[in-house]
């Protein structure tokens, strides 16, 4: 039988995760730079300011994406990942971020969430056409530019 171990007697063990809570089974907090860089500290603060000038501008193009044709909040999320490679305040609101957003993608699922989602849509899309309707009806529909002109 295969163990894993060259050493006769040795068995190779699973770690078993069925007693740990996720905060454990997740990734340590703290920066996560090579060795080298961390073992000298003017080469880490360095580190640290380049992911931050990094993380920035990647933050700064996702705000402007949000106003700009583009993936704004996901740019954005990304800028955090960046910054949560060695910040820990960044990997704190990363993981709440996830927290929230799985709590809300269960929420979403649930059938009376749905069924009532579908309700409102329903509503809103008549309300819509109710609007457009009378809109119609009053002004009738006229195009904005004069195409039997040309």
């Amino acid at each position: 039988m295969n163990t894993g171990s060259n050493k006769p007697g040795e068995a190779a063990v699973a770690a078993d995760r069925t007693g740990t809570d996720e905060a454990t089974a997740e990734r340590a907090l703290g920066s996560r730079a090579p060795e080298f860089v961390k073992a000298r500290r003017a080469l880490h603060l360095s580190w640290q300011v380049g992911v931050f000038v990094v993380g920035l501008a990647v933050v700064v193009a996702g705000v402007a994406m949000l106003v700009l044709p583009g993936p704004g909040w996901v740019v954005i999320f990304g800028g955090m990942a960046i910054w949560a490679t060695e910040f820990v305040w960044a990997q704190l609101v990363l993981r709440w971020t996830k927290r929230k957003v799985t709590e809300a993608a269960q929420r979403a699922l649930d059938p009376k969430v749905r069924r009532r989602n579908i309700i409102l849509t329903s509503i809103g899309v008549v309300i819509v056409a109710v609007l457009a309707g009378i809109y119609l009806w009053k002004f009738g529909l006229e195009l904005p530019w004069k195409i039997k002109d040309q």
